[in-house]
């Protein structure tokens, strides 16, 4: 389980395809103290570690991960959003996270608010996802609260901190980003059959 407070970025070094998966080798500040199969999220995604180097470190993403996220659109050198699994003696900073993509959604604009920005997300409603006014969005991994929630669409406000310490300083209209919808959200809208 993750919060989507970041906890760094990481810049994939190299990308290798294997038949249908695909493996990401990343490089972090704390790639020095990961261990094999620990979970990371990249972008909101939890995969693995099966690989470490000195400086290095590889995840694979296999064909279903890969049609469901924005992981095919990864090229090297682009910087990822990490956070390591939630230890059961931390603070829970964000919300509830599981590291499960939803979908993806694809950014309407960027708009400078001389102190913050402000940036519109749109997304497909066949799978049933909503977003509601004040709710919590996963947006490439981090926690972030809905604003002006429309049926296809939302804004989340962001702080200089958020911007410039996540890969959202380098989101612009036209990129697509992951999406995880609030769980308790999820599970609400199935117990009433919606």
């Amino acid at each position: 389980m993750f919060t989507g407070i970041i906890e760094a970025t990481g810049k994939v070094e190299a990308i290798r395809a294997e038949n249908t998966n695909k493996h990401f080798t990343i490089s972090c500040p704390f790639t020095a103290e990961l261990q094999i199969d620990q979970s990371v999220a990249h972008n909101g995604i939890c995969m693995t570690v099966v690989g470490i180097t000195d400086h290095n470190y590889t995840v694979t993403a296999i064909d279903e991960t890969l049609k469901k996220t924005n992981l095919n659109s990864l090229q090297e050198g682009d910087i990822v959003n990490l956070e390591r699994c939630m230890q059961a003696n931390g603070r829970f900073d964000g919300h509830v996270v599981q590291g499960h993509v939803d979908q993806t959604g694809v950014c309407e604009s960027v708009t400078d608010e001389n102190g913050s920005w402000l940036f519109t997300f749109r997304y497909d409603t066949a799978s049933g996802n909503v977003t509601v006014e004040k709710g919590s969005i996963c947006v490439n991994g981090i926690s972030l609260t809905v604003v002006n929630s429309q049926l296809d669409r939302f804004s989340v406000a962001i702080i200089p901190y958020t911007y410039e310490h996540t890969n959202l300083q380098h989101v612009k209209p036209g990129d697509t980003v992951n999406l995880e919808f609030d769980i308790i959200g999820k599970y609400v809208k199935r117990l009433l059959g919606q």
